[in-house]
């Protein structure tokens, strides 16, 4: 099944809602009716399918004990509930694990933005030794060794079967479609002014105006997909830090969009703000005390009613009726 001809059926269910008449100025943050596939990898039921297989197997890390999911956890907004996930080897992650929610519109991608495709990000964390720690030759081996897998690969990749490529294909063709559920603040934008509170409507207000949120955490995603340095403590370099080094990169990470935001806690590229209201009073106070450098965000003046009008309008952006069941996977 080619992804044009399901476009007319799937985003009815599960990505558009009904339009009626829409609230002024909201029209930047309609969610898109279709997901982009490359041409070189468009949408096919059966490749998503497989991909969210190997999304959830274990047998994809060196040691055989966490998958994709482990870091990227549909319940917690594809990402992980602590700072840092312990990786195959038993170390701590670098960095705390981004959501891959609406991953087909992220680009680049990783924190630091060193992968321009999620073909090429896949590879990163299954061979990081602080992550997977695994190799394609031994995955390639182990899922030959899989009667199911390998008449799956077969049918889907005719003339390549399991290979360290078509394995990155499935995996980013699944990945492609995750893409976050409506949520109260779609309905709002398609015309229904009770589908959010009036704390929300304030908050969004605040967002879009005097807090100025909105000049990094802008669209449907609430991201601008650009590297910024928010002003958080660290030695770690972000874009800059990537080979090769460049200054001018320093201390930038990726804006994350904010989709299902309240489910998705703790936050930052390091994991290092525990909550919503910790994240907004971090901005509000210009970044963390201390910073002796020039950051790209300034401060605002805000009451308790604010973050509390601000947090309103964030819980609104988060789909809580989407259900991902765990695929069965074959068995050795």
């Amino acid at each position: 099944m080619q992804w044009k001809a399901a476009a007319a059926v799937v985003p009815l269910l599960f990505w558009a809602v009904q339009s009626l008449a829409q609230p002024a100025g909201l029209d930047a943050f309609r969610r898109p009716d279709t997901v982009p596939f490359p041409e070189n990898a468009p949408y096919d039921r059966g490749i998503a399918t497989l991909g969210k297989m190997l999304f959830f197997d274990p047998r994809l890390s060196g040691a055989q004990n966490i998958s994709c999911s482990s870091c990227h956890n549909p319940s917690f907004g594809w990402e992980t509930p602590v700072p840092k996930a312990i990786g195959a080897a038993d170390n701590p992650v670098h960095r705390h694990a981004p959501t891959i929610l609406n991953a087909a519109w992220i680009t680049p991608l990783f924190w630091d933005g060193r992968a321009a495709s999620l073909e090429e990000q896949a590879v990163g964390p299954i061979t990081a030794p602080d992550e997977m720690n695994a190799s394609f030759e031994d995955i390639t081996a182990r899922l030959t060794a899989v009667t199911e897998y390998k008449a799956w690969f077969e049918r889907l990749f005719p003339g390549q079967g399991i290979r360290k490529e078509t394995i990155l294909t499935a995996l980013a063709t699944y990945q492609r479609t995750i893409v976050s559920g409506v949520a109260g603040f779609d309905r709002w934008v398609s015309g229904d002014d009770a589908a959010v509170p009036e704390a929300a409507k304030r908050g969004f207000a605040l967002f879009t105006g005097r807090a100025n949120c909105v000049s990094c955490h802008s669209g449907w995603m609430f991201t601008d997909n650009k590297m910024h340095d928010i002003g958080l403590p660290a030695s770690d370099l972000g874009s800059g830090g990537v080979s090769p080094q460049d200054p001018a990169g320093y201390f930038r990470f990726k804006t994350p969009g904010l989709r299902n935001i309240a489910l998705r806690a703790p936050y930052m590229h390091d994991g290092s703000l525990p909550s919503l209201p910790a994240v907004l009073r971090h901005y509000a106070d210009g970044g963390a005390a201390g910073i002796e450098r020039q950051t790209d965000i300034a401060g605002f003046a805000a009451s308790e009613g604010d973050i509390a009008d601000l947090i309103a309008f964030l819980e609104t952006l988060t789909d809580n009726e989407t259900n991902v069941p765990t695929p069965i996977l074959p068995a050795n």
